[in-house]
């Protein structure tokens, strides 16, 4: 009898483990499901330094800055970006680092690191892009990019996928196991108008989220290479994947509207 009732005490713990909230006695015929790959499962004392005020956030809007010189000469400038919460708010503050031929010679197609750090000067994460093809006749050399945080610890990688029609990419852990899809629109070119990226399920049915670039007027679009980008996530994503998704968000300005007239 005691062995049947330690038994029937250990289903229960593993029923509430797979369904938090759930009842003590499990419903007949319940299927559990085994908790995603994109949930935060670590404990707020385990999460990479730098990274634990992305586990209370839902949506991250990521600004870049305006340079007046790359505005008003035309020059390639190292982009910097401010990641800030719902409110405003920055968060942290990131630059790329890169050389000025790299700038000028391959532009959106230039390998990159951009480092982010909070408010306090830390670097928490570091993005890595490098050199690669975008061309759809080169589906074995498409884009990839690595995420840090913190620096010098994988968190995990943006994978582009071919396809002839649509923007895809794979966000993967830090093992390289496939998460998340992000599926773009077939014209990125968004006439005064928001562009999304929905960022979806493995089986590309559910979406749980978007990447957006948001129109900023014609002025900004034509004359600077600003850009203004949301991103909305489920709140119990994991920070790590959190961290990630910005890295895509970087790869996604690149590719897509890197150049003046792109977001018209």
């Amino acid at each position: 009898m005691a062995s049947q009732a330690e038994s029937q005490g250990q289903a229960k713990l593993i029923f509430k483990d797979y369904l938090p909230g759930s009842s003590d006695t499990p419903q007949q015929n319940t299927p559990v499901e085994p908790a995603s790959l994109w949930k935060q499962t670590s404990h707020t004392h385990n999460l990479p330094p730098g990274l634990e005020y992305l586990n209370q956030l839902d949506q991250i809007i990521i600004h870049q800055q305006v340079d007046l010189l790359e505005a008003i000469l035309g020059t390639e400038t190292s982009s910097k970006y401010e990641i800030k919460n719902p409110l405003g708010q920055r968060v942290y503050f990131a630059v790329e680092e890169n050389g000025c031929f790299d700038r000028r010679l391959c532009s959106p197609l230039r390998a990159f690191t951009i480092s982010i750090a909070d408010n306090a000067g830390r670097e928490v994460i570091r993005v890595i892009r490098p050199l690669r093809c975008t061309s759809c006749c080169f589906p074995c050399f498409l884009q990839e990019l690595e995420v840090q945080s913190p620096p010098g610890t994988v968190a995990g990688y943006v994978v582009q996928n071919w396809d002839p029609f649509l923007p895809k990419f794979t966000i993967q852990n830090e093992s390289k196991e496939d998460v998340l899809k992000i599926i773009g629109p077939c014209a990125t070119c968004g006439c005064f108008e928001d562009v999304d990226f929905e960022v979806k399920a493995l089986d590309e049915m559910t979406t749980i989220g978007k990447i957006s670039k948001y129109w900023s007027g014609f002025v900004n679009n034509v004359f600077t290479n600003t850009a203004n980008f949301g991103i909305q996530v489920p709140v119990d994503l994991d920070v790590r994947i959190k961290a990630v998704m910005i890295g895509a968000c970087f790869l996604i300005d690149l590719m897509f509207f890197e150049n003046s007239l792109d977001g018209l």
